[in-house]
């Protein structure tokens, strides 16, 4: 029961800032379910392979329910979603191909990195050229290609990615997380299909109830009480001031960082 609970609390606060920011959730997912799975005795170099893989599925319910709030709203800029898929799609496969062939640790120092890489990207809001405007397709599906792998490879709907690069060609920050959210839909997807087909491979050393690299009880969990979460942060973005509540994100995300480090020694 103790598991259960953990997982429907994890989902409430990734769920949130799922919508508030219009990211996956992966960077609070991670961390926190490699903690979960450790505590549960999985098979030490596949934690965080489950880890990775049932973040991205569950990353498709709170993307899609962040969504349809920033759809309602009028903040999703389709045209450029329609830029970015392609991209997005192929990079997503090679990120997941790099997965596979890395061991547990070297992931654990990876996604480190990256978390503190993302904690001070939110922390410092720098300004950007005022002349500075979205790229042409090439640039778009570059842009895609490497959004998709990074997010595919640390499990995120790459919101962390996304939405500095639209607000940097001055995209306004609403419509920014909005479409943020639509483009984290079809990262999840391909990124959830591959997570599986790998996995499957690895059967033999995963736990009861896993599907490839999903481990289906902690994504329940995680989905039962972030698809509410999700919708009640999207709502805030539209009411609020979202600067404190950035900061405060980005320290949770240096406090994560920080216990993986150590954790790792």
């Amino acid at each position: 029961m103790e598991w259960w609970l953990g997982y429907l609390c994890l989902g409430a606060v990734v769920g949130f800032f799922a919508g508030l920011f219009g990211i996956g959730g992966g960077l609070v997912m991670v961390p926190v379910l490699s903690f979960l799975f450790s505590a549960q005795n999985f098979p030490s170099d596949r934690i965080m392979h489950l880890a990775l893989g049932t973040s991205m599925a569950a990353i498709i319910f709170t993307s899609l329910s962040s969504l349809r709030v920033h759809h309602i709203n009028g903040a999703v800029n389709w045209n450029t979603v329609k830029l970015f898929a392609p991209g997005i799609i192929f990079g997503t496969f090679c990120g997941v191909a790099l997965v596979n062939s890395l061991s547990g640790r070297c992931l654990s120092i990876f996604i480190i990195l990256f978390i503190y890489y993302a904690a001070t990207k939110m922390w410092v809001n720098s300004a950007t050229s005022p002349s500075r405007n979205l790229p042409g397709k090439a640039g778009m599906f570059a842009a895609g290609w490497i959004i998709g792998g990074m997010s595919s490879l640390v499990a995120i709907g790459g919101g962390i990615l996304t939405v500095p690069f639209l607000s940097a060609c001055n995209v306004r920050l609403q419509h920014a997380i909005g479409t943020a959210s639509a483009i984290g839909f079809p990262i999840a997807i391909v990124g959830t299909a591959s997570y599986i087909v790998i996995g499957i491979v690895q059967s033999q050393e995963l736990p009861v109830y896993s599907l490839g690299y999903i481990y289906l009880p902690a994504l329940v969990g995680i989905v039962v009480s972030s698809v509410v979460s999700a919708s009640i942060g999207a709502k805030v973005v539209y009411i609020t001031q979202t600067a404190t509540i950035r900061r405060i994100f980005a320290i949770l995300l240096y406090v994560l960082g920080t216990k993986m480090l150590v954790g790792l020694f």
